[in-house]
């Protein structure tokens, strides 16, 4: 049985995850400090919002909290060596596009303030999103260098001017 668990170990760390096709290895690192960052804002600010006597407070709370762990667990799955399935969700995780990535976290984050909108929502919940924010960003792709741009201008140039040469052609 071991064999068979192993074989499919490998295939899973065989294919390439989606987010490192146009991300760098600084925007990737960044990109992870960011989810920790607000791991660790939303469950500070999560504990806070649960000392109280209001429900909506301690539900934003609760979910704050569980934000927290499941950034961890999606981001930096060595942080919860307790957990079986960790690195199994974090390669899953690794697996999605960079803008599923995104909507999942801003998702996340936006719940809570929905929930109750106070100030220790709003903070707690600001990293996470731009977590989620990150991601979408790398989402859009790399910017074109000048000398494409103009290459492209050009070609446009060229063939809208071999239209008109075209059309002044069949009138005479």
């Amino acid at each position: 049985m071991s064999g068979a668990s192993g074989g499919a170990a490998a295939s899973v760390n065989s294919e390439p995850p989606a987010q490192e096709e146009g991300m760098t290895w600084w925007y990737r690192w960044l990109c992870r400090l960011s989810g920790v960052l607000g791991a660790i804002s939303c469950a500070i600010s999560g504990l806070f919002s649960c000392v109280t006597i209001h429900p909506l407070n301690i539900a934003a709370g609760v979910w704050m909290i569980t934000n927290a762990f499941i950034l961890l667990l999606c981001e930096v799955p060595f942080c919860c060596p307790f957990i079986e399935f960790a690195n199994t969700v974090s390669a899953k995780v690794d697996r999605l596009r960079s803008w599923q990535k995104a909507v999942f976290y801003c998702g996340m984050a936006v719940i809570p303030i929905v929930i109750t909108l106070t100030l220790t929502t709003l903070l707690g919940n600001a990293i996470a999103f731009a977590t989620g924010v990150l991601y979408g960003l790398s989402a859009l792709g790399k910017k074109g260098d000048a000398i494409s741009y103009a290459r492209i201008q050009q070609q446009k140039q060229q063939a809208d001017e071999e239209k008109l040469a075209e059309t002044l052609e069949g009138e005479l």
